[in-house]
């Protein structure tokens, strides 16, 4: 089996051993696994503080070892899931269907098929941040050469915005690093420009706006029109609310994100993942303001990935799904 481990960039110290009684106690555990790990991205964006929570609460809940851990993104995730180097992971629509279609960078030609869907996290909103102080106001506006830092390498942000820029005319010099790491360079000068591809609010980007001033950049009508026919993304405004620098609904595009597990895995465990995440969408806000959107009636935002079995009957028992049995792993 090939090894996965070295692509890591770190391995984030987020590992909760759990204490909470298991309440489903009459689940048959005994091909369950000792401890899990998920998948999630760099520190300071959405994935890590996403997926590391959801991550704690299964494994209090659950009553299992289990932790977020710090990965390059969603190319990266559906290696590790589908090689089972991690159980679980997160991806986007788009670098799903790369990877299952064998043209993921991290292992070209290697179909990954063994990443099965198990809940409908969010949708990623692309979004550009300046300071202030650069007077840049809008994309036109964004000037040749400009320093643009587009997320950790083979993330959704670096796998899509960069050609999205293109598409839109702009020429720059593409950057890479955690988001953290490219907040703080944008803050010293460093960087022109940083390219988001995350859910929202952003927490790189809500540090920023706390210690500085920045612009948040929208797409313009026409802009967005022009993404939206070149790209696999749907239309998406940012909310005034989102951050205090929005003074109204921020033009934008989006793509929707999942949580995956390895297709091998126990249906009945990945069952009651699915149920501990899904029964009780207050508490996952708490976690992140973006599961808002983890809903069950949203599990029909998936098209590229086969089922889990045990996330299917999850969302077939509670949320009315009619999943066809072609889209359910060994159905």
């Amino acid at each position: 089996m090939t090894t996965y481990k070295a692509l890591l960039t770190a391995t984030a110290a987020i590992v909760v051993t759990g204490t909470t009684a298991f309440a489903e106690a009459h689940v048959d555990r005994s091909d369950w696994p000792e401890s899990f790990t998920v998948g999630t991205a760099s520190q300071g964006g959405t994935y890590f503080a996403y997926g590391s929570g959801w991550a704690n609460l299964v494994a209090e809940e659950l009553g299992i070892t289990g932790g977020g851990e710090v990965t390059g993104g969603p190319m990266q995730n559906m290696a590790l899931v589908h090689t089972g180097e991690a159980q679980f992971g997160m991806t986007t629509m788009g670098p799903a269907a790369e990877s299952i279609a064998g043209t993921n960078p991290i292992a070209p030609g290697l179909e990954m098929t063994g990443a099965c869907a198990i809940f409908p996290m969010y949708q990623t909103p692309f979004s550009i941040t300046t300071l202030a102080s650069s007077g840049i106001t809008s994309i036109s506006e964004i000037p040749d050469g400009a320093r643009i830092g587009f997320g950790p390498a083979g993330s959704t942000s670096d796998t899509y915005f960069p050609a999205m820029m293109t598409e839109l005319g702009i020429e720059y010099d593409r950057r890479n690093g955690g988001w953290d790491d490219l907040g703080s360079q944008l803050q010293d000068g460093l960087l022109d420009v940083i390219a988001f591809a995350a859910g929202v609010p952003v927490p790189a980007v809500s540090q920023l706006e706390v210690q500085t001033d920045i612009n948040i950049i929208e797409f313009t009508e026409e802009e967005q029109q022009q993404i939206l026919d070149a790209f696999p993304v749907s239309d998406f405004d940012i909310s005034s609310g989102t951050y205090q620098t929005l003074e109204e609904d921020a033009n934008s595009v989006a793509m929707w994100n999942f949580a995956i597990a390895n297709c091998d895995l126990p249906e009945s465990f990945v069952y009651e993942v699915v149920n501990t995440v899904m029964s009780d969408n207050e508490r996952m806000v708490g976690i992140h303001a973006a599961a808002s959107e983890t809903l069950p009636e949203n599990w029909d935002k998936n098209s590229v990935m086969m089922w889990h079995p045990g996330a299917a009957r999850w969302f077939t028992e509670n949320a009315g799904a009619e999943i066809p049995a072609d889209m359910i792993y060994g159905g």
